[in-house]
């Protein structure tokens, strides 16, 4: 398709873009969408290099602020990857943070009713836990867009909502500490259901796992058969239907295992670092996630890149209340680098050529 302009030039689609162009693309959006941000900043009369400095400062100027930014690149990542396999296929999974917590309640469970378990036995059992409830999560909007299209997005979205509140039951009701002085959250994990962490950081061993995890989507996207088959599904349902790709097994494959990981993500956050369930164990991992999948173009090793960065906004967010800036300012950032990183998807399917005389 060709977009006429005036004069002898035109805009003409391209089928492939090359990954230094797609880099040097996401990296001038991230820019752009700083740049745009800062104005805003300007306009309220606080300085934005002192605002920037501010974050990084907090987020990779210390060994703490670099651990802490670990520590919140692990969830991110996690539901990032979850998110990005349902992308390839052209599913628009935006449940992420439902699946997170349900996989958070899956985890929790065991720990607070199997608590004389031994930790070898215990966190296998927690995982799988939380690898299935988040996977049946994402399977309840993955059933009828398999088998009638009804629209994923608004179902898997809406579904957030239904896994905040059911943990909100819980832990102001049968799952409440009774020794919290009346907070709303579950009683200690025992040693046995807390994931190992580094020396005195916080960051958790569920980072080899998140490696591990990315290293082994990466190789079925790319290499694997059923990766091919998620890649054509995504491009066009009637060519796989053509290829005999059963394209109703391959959603109900690809949601729920999107799904299972940002269950995943649950249990090394209350397993890994709160040891415990509470109401809000999620700034908004799940919806970050989406900003993070589309800026890393789906890719499992860009991703944790693009977490590692949203990882240290969160953690800038959190000083900047303390320096007389309201944390909000992040989430501004985020929509402004989302904003361009959309835009900037047109400088990688387009080009502007000049016509032939």
């Amino acid at each position: 398709m060709n977009l006429k302009l005036l004069g002898n030039w035109e805009i003409k689609k391209t089928n492939s873009s090359s990954a230094l162009k797609k880099f040097g693309i996401s990296l001038t959006s991230i820019v752009l969408g700083l740049i745009f941000a800062g104005l805003f900043v300007l306009l309220t009369g606080k300085d934005p290099l002192k605002l920037y400095s501010e974050i990084l400062q907090s987020s990779v100027g210390s060994a703490y602020g670099l651990s802490e930014t670990l520590v919140e690149m692990i969830p991110l990542a996690l539901c990032s990857l979850g998110v990005s396999l349902a992308f390839r296929m052209q599913l628009w999974n935006i449940g992420a943070e439902g699946q997170f917590y349900m996989g958070a309640f899956g985890a929790t469970y065991f720990a607070l009713f199997f608590s004389n378990l031994p930790i070898l036995v215990m966190l296998p059992l927690m995982l799988v836990a939380s690898f299935i409830c988040g996977g049946l999560w994402a399977l309840i909007p993955a059933i009828p867009k398999a088998y009638w299209n009804v629209n994923e997005t608004i179902s898997s979205l809406l579904l957030n909502y239904v896994a905040y509140f059911w943990i909100a039951y819980l832990v102001y009701g049968p799952w409440k500490d009774p020794k919290g002085n009346n907070f709303p959250l579950t009683k200690q994990f025992p040693d046995s259901a807390t994931i190992p962490v580094f020396g005195n950081t916080r960051i958790s061993y569920a980072i080899f796992l998140l490696l591990i995890i990315a290293i082994a989507m990466f190789f079925l996207i790319k290499y694997s058969k059923w990766g091919y088959e998620i890649r054509v599904s995504g491009s066009s349902r009637k060519a796989a239907d053509y290829a005999g790709m059963s394209y109703v097994k391959n959603v109900l494959k690809v949601m729920f295992l999107s799904g299972a990981i940002s269950g995943i993500a649950g249990m090394a956050e209350v397993s890994g670092v709160l040891h415990r369930l509470q109401q809000t164990i999620s700034p908004g991992y799940g919806y970050t996630a989406i900003l993070i999948a589309l800026l890393a173009r789906l890719n499992p090793i860009s991703i944790l890149l693009a977490s590692f960065l949203m990882g240290g906004l969160l953690v800038g967010g959190f000083s900047l209340q303390t320096s007389g800036f309201p944390s909000s300012m992040v989430s501004m950032f985020q929509g402004s680098i989302l904003f361009f990183v959309l835009a900037g998807e047109i400088f990688n399917n387009y080009r502007l050529v000049r016509k032939k005389a």
